[in-house]
C-alpha cells in the first residue's frame, strides 16, 4: 500500500491519497470511474462481471474520504510479459500524481513477479515515455508464443498481437513496451530480496 500527497501552492501538500490492492467491494466504483473514458473510446468498455473476474489484477487510489479516484491493472499475458491496462484517474485528480503512483505500483508488482516486459496501449504517449516505455511496431514475441497467444479470447492480448478484429479499439493509440531491469543473479524475483 502506498500513500502520497499532492503538492499545492507554495509546495505544501494539498490532497492526500493512498493506493492499495482492489477489493470486490470496489468493482462498481472502478466501473463508474472507467465508464466516461470508455464512452470516449479512450479505454475499452467492459461488462461488470469482467471487472469482478479481474479484480485481483487491480490497484485503486482513494482520497482521504475513501472515494476511489483512480485505478489500474496489471494483466499477465505470458511468462515474462504483462500489460498495464485500465489506468484511469478521476478528471479532478489528473495532474496530482495519482496515475504516476498507480503505474509505479503496477511496475513494482511486475518486477516482484519476475516479469521482464510490460506492454501498454495508450493515447498518453508522453506519460508512459516518462517511465521508459517506447513505441513498438509488430509483436515482440517469437512464433511459438505468438501462436499460443492467438488462443486467448482477451481483447488486450489481441491488441498486443495487433489483430484486425480489435482495430476499432486501437485507432489513434500507440502500442508501447517497457523492458524491466534484470534483477541480477541471486535475487528472488518473488520477494525482491537478495539470497
Amino acid at each position: 500500500m502506498a500513500s502520497a500527497a499532492t503538492t499545492g501552492r507554495h509546495g505544501r501538500p494539498s490532497q492526500q491519497f493512498r493506493v492499495r490492492p482492489a477489493l470486490p467491494r470496489d468493482v462498481t466504483q472502478i466501473r463508474d470511474l472507467v465508464q466516461p473514458y470508455a464512452e470516449s473510446r479512450i479505454l475499452i468498455a467492459k461488462e461488470l462481471v469482467a471487472y469482478y473476474e479481474s479484480v485481483q489484477e487491480f490497484v485503486v487510489a482513494e482520497d482521504a474520504t475513501g472515494r476511489l479516484i483512480g485505478c489500474g491493472a496489471l494483466h499477465v499475458m505470458w511468462s515474462d510479459l504483462a500489460e498495464v491496462r485500465t489506468l484511469a484517474v478521476l478528471p479532478t485528480w489528473v495532474g496530482h500524481g495519482v496515475g504516476a503512483t498507480i503505474l509505479q505500483q503496477l511496475l513494482d508488482r511486475a518486477a516482484r513477479m519476475g516479469l521482464r516486459r510490460v506492454f501498454c496501449l495508450t493515447f498518453e504517449v508522453d506519460f508512459f515515455t516518462g517511465y521508459g516505455f517506447r513505441p513498438i511496431a509488430g509483436t515482440p514475441v517469437d512464433g511459438t508464443v505468438y501462436a499460443e497467444l492467438l488462443r486467448s479470447h482477451d481483447d488486450g492480448v489481441a491488441e498486443f498481437l495487433d489483430l484486425a478484429r480489435v482495430k476499432p479499439n486501437t485507432l489513434g493509440n500507440t502500442r508501447m513496451l517497457l523492458e524491466l531491469p534484470d534483477p541480477g543473479p541471486g535475487t528472488d524475483a518473488g520477494s525482491g530480496t537478495t539470497l
